[in-house]
């Protein structure tokens, strides 16, 4: 026989079980808290539990957004100040707008939702005033002494930008930006360099294994472009005797001749592209030349993909990296730089950078126009 539940055994609120003795069964029942009417939740104790704790949440977070309005439009009434959330509602659609312009990319716009998330849980009831640096700096913190630096960083770049946006609304006074005056995260490079010697004995694994990756590693350190790139690379993107590029993260167009040869490799542009043609056809220089069971012959091979067979032929050369961690399918851009630079190519031209500085970086060995690069 089913016993006669207790109420007080009850610990979900507006929870409430009816024993029927026709029956000899529990039936639960929800009770709206405002309403007072009572919804039927069948005779499943735990389904009715799960139920009514998901509707206490939501009507809870339903009145919090009221209470959040309702005060929101006291204190703009009274010349006051918003909430945090409130602020990250108007922010967000800023952000919408200006991908909708073509002001930011897509990437960036994805970059900014979990930072803003972030600051919404932590700080959206507070008067968006009121946010000071120790705010921002016991946030930051958190993902620098687990070890993301690189996040930290992301984050409060986002949050400097929230705050800047603010004080062009005129939410915040004139030079509040807690974000800003916080510490900049430090993150230590430890990837190691990879020497020519290295790049040939990884390149000669990758490329047994798979054409593509002898491809893709040939245009990476032949053109000296990212990985992004390299993947979204098109023979359309060919004409007049140049590879034209877009770069995907900077936005700087490149233009680099055909004729343009590594002489460390003895590899030109010109031989590198007749080398990806396959009598399958394909828009892309980088594709599968053979069927897999995730892709067809011709199919673009993804970022995703390269990364992942550079790191198995890398792990199979078996190079000593020292006490740093093993080079990336991205140090070649840095052994591009080094090579070209010694054989007098510009290569601030070549990288797209927009200043010496950020080449210098690339050239160190640590232990709307197209800019059209030359060849001598």
């Amino acid at each position: 026989m089913a016993a006669r539940p207790r109420k007080n055994n009850v610990s979900v609120p507006n929870l409430y079980p009816l024993y029927s003795r026709k029956v000899n069964k529990v039936y639960w029942r929800y009770k709206h808290p405002v309403t007072g009417k009572f919804h039927a939740l069948g005779t499943d104790e735990a389904e009715a539990i799960a139920i009514a704790t998901e509707a206490n949440a939501r009507l809870a977070e339903q009145r919090t957004r009221q209470i959040m309005a309702i005060s929101d439009r006291m204190a703009t009434s009274k010349g006051k100040a918003i909430t945090v959330s409130t602020w990250l509602d108007r922010y967000w659609k800023i952000q919408e707008e200006r991908l909708a312009t073509g002001d930011i990319k897509l990437n960036t716009f994805k970059q900014k939702s979990k930072p803003v998330s972030l600051l919404r849980e932590r700080v959206g009831m507070k008067l968006l005033p009121s946010v000071d640096v120790r705010d921002i700096a016991q946030l930051l913190d958190e993902y620098v002494v687990a070890g993301q630096p690189r996040m930290a960083q992301v984050v409060r770049t986002v949050l400097v930008d929230i705050f800047k946006e603010a004080q062009h609304a005129g939410e915040v006074p004139p030079g509040h930006n807690p974000a800003s005056a916080t510490k900049k995260p430090r993150r230590k490079i430890t990837h190691q360099r990879l020497s020519l010697e290295e790049w040939q004995r990884i390149f000669s694994i990758a490329d047994a294994n798979h054409q593509y990756m002898g491809n893709a590693m040939l245009l990476a350190l032949v053109t000296g472009q990212r990985l992004g790139d390299i993947s979204n690379m098109k023979f359309s993107d060919i004409w007049d005797d140049h590879l034209h590029i877009v770069q995907e993260k900077t936005g700087s167009k490149i233009a680099i001749p055909l004729s343009l040869r590594l002489n460390a490799i003895n590899w030109s542009l010109r031989d590198v592209v007749a080398r990806c043609r396959d009598y399958a056809v394909s828009p892309y220089l980088v594709h599968f030349f053979r069927a897999t069971s995730q892709a067809e012959r011709g199919a673009k091979v993804k970022s995703n993909t390269i990364t992942m067979n550079f790191s198995k032929a890398r792990d199979k050369a078996e190079i000593d990296w020292k006490e740093g961690t093993p080079a990336t399918f991205h140090e070649q851009r840095s052994l591009a730089e080094r090579l070209y630079e010694a054989q007098g190519v510009d290569t601030q031209k070549l990288l797209g950078h927009k200043s010496p500085n950020q080449t210098a970086r690339y050239h160190d060995d640590r232990g709307k126009d197209w800019t059209q690069v030359n060849n001598n």
